[in-house]
C-alpha cells in the first residue's frame, strides 16, 4: 500500500513552526556514524564517502532538520546546533563547506557540512533549520536546491552560482531517471514495460555517459512536486525497481 507523507502546518507559535520539518519522512539517529571511513553502514546499507569534495556539484532535494538533534553529536563530534548554519551529507568528506541555492526563490547560504544524512531516500542533503530557514524552505520542509562545494576562504575560485527562476530562469523540473541504457531498444523496451503498469509521463533522453558513449536514459516526469515524486518512488519500489535517481533540470 503507498503511504502518504504527512503534512504539518505551522500556527502562532514556534513549536508549531518548528515542526514543520515533519512534513519530510522520519529521520534516523546519526550517531555512531564515522566521519571519516570511506564506507559505513546504517540501517544495513553501506555509504561511499567520496575521496575529495572538489568538484561537487549536484541537483536535487533538500531537507532539514531541527529540534529532534539539537543539542545531540554530529558525526564529527561537534554538538548539532539548529540555529548554526550547518548541514548533512551521506557522501561528502568532514568538514566541507558547500554554497546551497534555492533554485526556486534564489536565496542562497553557505554551510559547514559536518554531519551523516539525510537516510530517508531521494534527498541529498539535510539542512540545519537556520539554513532551511534563509532559504525559505521551513514551511515546505523541501527544497529545489543545487549544491556546489566552495571554500570560504578563498571565494575567487569558488564556482559561480546557478541562475534561478527568480532570476529569469526556467522553473525546475522534478524526474526520476529509472534506468540508463546503451542501445535506444533496450530504453524504449524498458519505456514500455513502466508504462504498461502505468507510470507517466516517460521520456528517453539520448546523452553522453561519463566514457562518451551514447546513453539512453528513461525518466518518469516532469512531476508536479516533491509529494509527487515521493509517491511515484514509493510505487516504484513496491514494484520492485530500485537504482532510480532524481534528476533535477
Amino acid at each position: 500500500m503507498s503511504r502518504r507523507i504527512p503534512r504539518l502546518f505551522a500556527a502562532g507559535t514556534m513549536a508549531l513552526l518548528l515542526a514543520a520539518c515533519a512534513s519530510t519522512p522520519p529521520r534516523v539517529v546519526r550517531s555512531g556514524v564515522p566521519p571519516y571511513n570511506q564506507t559505513y553502514v546504517v540501517h544495513g546499507r553501506s555509504y561511499d564517502v567520496l575521496p575529495t569534495a572538489v568538484g561537487y556539484h549536484r541537483r536535487g532535494i533538500a531537507s532539514w532538520y531541527g529540534p529532534k538533534f539539537h543539542g545531540r553529536k554530529t558525526s564529527n563530534g561537534e554538538r548539532y546546533n539548529m540555529y548554526a548554519m550547518t548541514a548533512a551529507s551521506r557522501d561528502l568528506p568532514l568538514p566541507s563547506w558547500v554554497r546551497v541555492t534555492n533554485l526556486q526563490n534564489g536565496r542562497q547560504v553557505v554551510v559547514k557540512v559536518n554531519d551523516r544524512g539525510p537516510f530517508v531516500p531521494d534527498r541529498i542533503i539535510d539542512l540545519s533549520y537556520a539554513a532551511a530557514k534563509k532559504l525559505g524552505m521551513i514551511g515546505p520542509g523541501t527544497a529545489l536546491v543545487e549544491v556546489q562545494v566552495v571554500n570560504p576562504r578563498q571565494p575567487a575560485v569558488n564556482p559561480p552560482p546557478p541562475r534561478t527562476q527568480a532570476q529569469g530562469a526556467p522553473a525546475p523540473r522534478l524526474f526520476l531517471q529509472v534506468g540508463a541504457f546503451s542501445s535506444a531498444d533496450n530504453a524504449a523496451r524498458h519505456k514500455a514495460q513502466l508504462a504498461a503498469r502505468g507510470f507517466r509521463p516517460l521520456t528517453v533522453d539520448a546523452g553522453t555517459g561519463a566514457n562518451g558513449r551514447k546513453l539512453y536514459r528513461v525518466r518518469l516526469g516532469p512531476l508536479a512536486n516533491v509529494d509527487a515524486l515521493d509517491a511515484a518512488a514509493e510505487r516504484l519500489r513496491e514494484f520492485g525497481i530500485k537504482g532510480f535517481q532524481v534528476a533535477v533540470d
